[in-house]
């Protein structure tokens, strides 16, 4: 049964979001319960190729520099940024130094230090515009843009104004993108390439 055929009061709630299946992926946006589009191939990949690449990070702090660890990470996980904002980002980090264990409810109510969003052709403004200034507001420190049409990553970093356009990179480059800069990342591992 849809969302519309059952009539949800507005605004939604925690609870008429956790009553969805599962498997339909709904999200709290603005109050109304939305459904997330389905991912397409590119998009699949490039997100777990990124929680792929990220995964020195995905341990206790204080590794070796290419092992340095500090993170935990997720996909697709319900993020409360306030009642009528309940989101699900393709990815989302948090410091361990901020959240010890990652908790077992859900939605998560801590707000990451970093979230990725991955581009569909369908969904480039939502993520460029409409989340990069919901995700500002609730303090989100660090956000990346993948783009597997463009084949790009984009970086940002919050400033009091609004956040900052820390690095742009394509397939073939190699970089340090904060907040995870102590790993060299090879960009065109999101979209495809082998590691070399």
């Amino acid at each position: 049964m849809s969302v519309a055929a059952r009539k949800l009061p507005a605004p939604a709630t925690i609870a008429d979001l956790l009553a969805m299946p599962e498997e339909d992926r709904y999200e709290i946006v603005d109050g109304e319960l939305v459904p997330k589009e389905a991912a397409r191939a590119p998009h699949g990949r490039a997100q777990g190729e990124t929680f792929h690449l990220l995964s020195p990070y995905r341990r206790s702090a204080g590794g070796p520099p290419d092992r340095p660890g500090g993170w935990w990470f997720a996909t697709e996980v319900l993020i409360e940024l306030d009642p009528g904002q309940i989101r699900r980002p393709d990815l989302a980090g948090w410091r361990r130094e901020r959240m010890p264990e990652m908790p077992t409810e859900s939605p998560i109510t801590l707000v990451p230090d970093w979230i990725g969003e991955v581009l569909s052709p369908t969904n480039a403004g939502t993520d460029t515009v409409t989340k990069m200034s919901l995700y500002h507001q609730n303090n989100v420190a660090h956000y990346w843009i993948i783009d597997p049409e463009r084949e790009t990553l984009a970086v940002y970093r919050w400033t009091r104004d609004g956040y900052l356009y820390a690095l742009g990179a394509r397939r073939g480059d190699r970089v340090r993108a904060e907040p995870f800069e102590a790993v060299e990342l090879q960009v065109g591992v999101l979209f495809g390439d082998d590691e070399a």
